[in-house]
């Protein structure tokens, strides 16, 4: 019995030495997993939330659980300026700005907005993914966010509770709400509208209870924000591009190594393109269900309200730089040559 006594005791020490020596190991490969927050605005079921869902998911998996993302949809981490401030101290790792945030830190970035300087959604691309990023990256990384691609946002159009519009008249008088973006308040008070700000977050009810008369987003935002309830007018202008940027701040880039980095950027294409290919399917579909749900659509020629920009570009150009006005316009005539 003693022999048994003493057989056990031995193995039960082993056993608790080896897990003694054991315990620094596991805690050093407890330390190795990265635990990373991604902040956005969309809503949880529009693309850009899928495709962040759809990144997240493929950099765990690609990173052997190594790095673990957890995602922050529909502005709970603060507005989208919040968010954009917060990814450049590093308190949050990453976020999806559009051009409009990044310009209080670059104002290169403004120049994107100029309004009706785009063909279509492939003249979009060929501009953005060209050599106007090696333009851009380099000005975003000295403030402090790494871009890893571009992802999707939209033309933004106009809505409105008060009237149809089909001429730069019809837009004359309308208080309009504008996120805190120069391009859009120029281009909104060239055709005569009465700018306001209010918080994304608030913007249901401040339409819903004639705070404001109208408000322009992209197709997806108004139909999934659900704005078309209490906006019973749909004006097709595609008055501006802007798209969400998919940046890291640069304090969590340098946690990573080099093979990190590149699934990061891989994954991040990855997830853009899909969520480009789920915008561009879903408009025509949400635009034919807003008018089933009562929405008056119209399709304003374009010419009139193109002709009306003259002082929304000279402030634009102001805010931005003359020079990286002309150094973007020449990216973009040379995608509109291809």
């Amino acid at each position: 019995m003693k022999s048994h006594r003493l057989i056990f005791l031995t193995s039960v020490g082993f056993a608790m030495v080896s897990l003694f020596f054991l315990l620094p190991g596991l805690r050093a490969v407890e330390a190795q997993v990265i635990q990373m927050k991604f902040a956005h605005y969309a809503e949880e079921t529009h693309p850009g939330h899928l495709a962040a869902k759809q990144f997240a998911a493929r950099v765990e998996e690609r990173t052997k659980g190594q790095v673990k993302i957890a995602i922050y949809p529909a502005n709970v981490l603060g507005s989208p300026p919040e968010q954009c401030e917060q990814v450049r101290l590093g308190a949050i790792d990453m976020s999806l700005p559009t051009q409009g945030a990044l310009d209080k830190y670059v104002k290169a970035f403004s120049v994107v907005m100029l309004p009706f300087i785009f063909d279509d959604y492939d003249h979009v691309y060929r501009t953005l993914d060209g050599p106007s990023m090696d333009w851009f990256s380099p000005l975003a990384e000295k403030a402090g966010f790494i871009v890893l691609s571009n992802w999707e946002w939209g033309f933004r159009n106009l809505t409105n509770s008060k009237r149809p519009i089909l001429t730069p008249g019809d837009v004359k008088g309308l208080k309009i709400r504008v996120p805190p973006e120069i391009q859009l308040q120029a281009a909104m008070e060239a055709l005569g509208g009465v700018v306001t700000k209010i918080a994304f977050p608030e913007l249901y009810m401040a339409l819903a209870q004639g705070v404001v008369d109208a408000q322009e987003n992209p197709i997806a935002v108004i139909y999934h924000n659900k704005f078309f309830e209490v906006q019973k007018n749909l004006a097709l202008t595609g008055h501006v591009y802007n798209n969400m940027v998919h940046v890291i701040s640069a304090k969590t880039w340098a946690k990573l190594n080099a093979e990190q980095k590149k699934i990061f950027q891989e994954e991040s294409k990855a997830a853009g393109a899909y969520m480009r290919k789920a915008i561009m399917a879903e408009e025509a579909d949400q635009i034919s269900r807003m008018e089933k749900a009562g929405v008056k659509v119209t399709r304003p020629d374009l010419a009139p309200f193109r002709a009306a920009m003259g002082p929304a570009y000279e402030r634009i150009g102001k805010y931005a730089g003359e020079d990286n006005v002309k150094t973007f316009l020449k990216f973009v005539e040379e995608a509109r040559k291809k």
